[in-house]
């Protein structure tokens, strides 16, 4: 067998990563799926979960803005703004964070709001896919300066619960529908 080149290498890695995460979202969902008491909460209960839940997501995309505006703040080839200069490493990676913090987090929090409106017992769900959301953030945010490898983890454990908890709410209204 060939050695595999620096390429290859790294979209092993993060192929690893990525079903590592993929696993780990597989069995917290069916854990929470198949262990939630299934006395239904009422709606407004349910949205106060989902409320409290998402704070916890929002916290991610506020320290992502902080941080662009702290490294801004103290570098001299920053301060004016990215639409003034091409940017620090420093800043054009936090940028980066922050965009996909962003783009995470627009699809998270209208899934979890999904899923308290269709889901009657969804309160733990929603519950461990923000707490997923928040540790697959941290992981993301510390790996991203170390390449792909190093990001796919946090990255696929932040998307993959939203995209099981997307199914979760496409699948229960359509079954609502029939």
């Amino acid at each position: 067998m060939l050695p595999l080149n620096n390429f290859q290498r790294e979209q092993r890695g993060v192929a690893i990563r990525m079903v590592a995460a993929l696993c780990i979202t597989v069995v917290v969902v069916a854990a929470c799926l198949e262990l939630t008491d299934p006395t239904p909460l009422p709606l407004a209960d349910r949205l106060i979960v989902v409320a409290r839940a998402d704070l916890l997501v929002l916290v991610w995309l506020a320290a992502t803005i902080g941080n662009v505006a702290r490294l801004r703040f103290f570098s001299a080839n920053d301060i004016a703004g990215s639409a003034s200069t091409i940017g620090t490493d420093r800043v054009s990676r936090a940028n980066a964070v922050l965009q996909n913090t962003l783009e995470q987090v627009v699809l998270a929090v209208p899934i979890h709001v999904a899923l308290a409106v269709l889901v009657q017992s969804s309160s733990a769900l929603i519950i461990a896919l923000a707490l997923l959301f928040a540790i697959g953030r941290f992981l993301f945010w510390i790996g991203y300066a170390n390449g792909a490898r190093s990001r796919a983890f946090g990255f696929a454990l932040t998307f993959y619960p939203s995209v099981a908890g997307l199914v979760i709410a496409m699948t229960t209204a359509a079954r609502l529908s029939l």
